[in-house]
């Protein structure tokens, strides 16, 4: 009886989790957000310990509702090169509760990178990808599409940018989803979970992503669920289908642009290589109809053929058993 009763409030507190953080998310139309901030104070003043702090007002329930939070920029190399640096987020347990973001302490907010006609375009193509992934694997984040109405603080003036962007929620939510934990240290990607691992090199592959180590969690993490080690991937402006203009690739693995793929997964079992191919082409109409999903978000129509003609490429290989042993099975690594 105490078992079952101890069993009976785990689940009970593991819904509760789940709940709270994944309100959210539930709801998939683009959230409409405010913000406010010195593009030059949170790329030199905040690092991973330093904040700044502003309010956030966010439209739910028919009206537009305030949420302190604080925000600092991340990442390194868009830090460094965009007009825009992405937002880590913090919200506060207190100022959440009740709220859209209750159970949300961390959120990544994707912004667009530089003042460009296709700014916007490139975040709807890497949210894409977020959602191509969310068909592949149990094990991904949860994603919101957001509208921003940001307004630059700049000197003596303000400048007021309409961009598109979009919330990715903790890794740490993610695990607690699959009551496991998340991780950092380097763990070579052969001692991970066979077919996830597979799943995940052959997504970067279908999108055209090279700038990523699941042995050193560059833009990826780890979970560690039920004694297996599972990769996490994210941030993924760098590759193929996004084809941002700021975009390199590493020319030593024999590629020049983006747009040219290069398989990365390390060598496995091929019966389970070919498996998921076979998953993903049974899902190729489910992709491209994520892609049509996302058509009225685009604002050039360039950007949305391209983003298909992309995806079409990489069926071109899948169906066809030269191209796959060619460019998928003999790229296997050994090291």
């Amino acid at each position: 009886m105490f078992f079952l009763l101890a069993l009976l409030f785990l689940n009970s507190v593991s819904a509760q989790i789940e709940q709270k953080s994944d309100l959210l998310f539930k709801n998939q139309d683009p959230l409409k957000i405010k913000l406010s901030y010195s593009n030059k104070e949170i790329r030199l003043e905040t690092d991973d310990t330093t904040y700044i702090k502003t309010t956030m007002s966010f439209w739910n329930d028919n009206k537009w509702n305030d949420l302190e939070v604080s925000l600092r920029a991340r990442g390194n190399f868009r830090r460094s090169k965009c007009y825009f640096p992405p937002i880590k987020m913090k919200i506060k347990k207190s100022k959440a509760e009740g709220s859209l973001f209750e159970g949300n302490k961390n959120l990544k907010l994707v912004v667009p990178c530089l003042i460009q006609d296709e700014k916007n375009d490139n975040i709807v193509q890497e949210f894409i990808a977020y959602k191509l992934y969310e068909k592949i694997s149990p094990f991904h984040f949860q994603t919101r599409m957001v509208e921003i109405e940001f307004v630059e603080i700049k000197k003596n003036k303000t400048i007021v940018h309409n961009l598109k962007g979009f919330l990715i929620e903790d890794d740490k939510r993610v695990a607690d989803r699959f009551e496991g934990k998340s991780f950092e240290r380097y763990i070579h990607p052969k001692a991970m979970d066979d077919m996830t691992s597979i799943q995940n090199t052959m997504f970067q592959f279908m999108i055209g992503n090279t700038d990523f180590s699941v042995a050193y969690q560059h833009n990826g993490k780890l979970l560690y669920v039920d004694k297996k080690i599972y990769p996490l991937p994210y941030d993924f402006d760098l590759c193929g289908m996004v084809d941002a203009s700021y975009a390199i690739v590493n020319t030593k693995l024999g590629i020049n642009t983006v747009k040219d793929r290069k398989y990365r997964g390390f060598k496995r079992d091929e019966s389970m290589v070919q498996e998921v191919r076979d998953q993903l082409l049974s899902k190729k109409a489910q992709f491209f109809q994520i892609i049509d999903d996302q058509q009225p978000r685009f604002e050039l129509a360039s950007e949305f053929e391209s983003t298909k003609t992309f995806l079409s490429s990489f069926f071109e290989i899948l169906e066809d058993d030269r191209d796959f042993e060619k460019e998928v099975i003999q790229n296997m690594r050994t090291k």
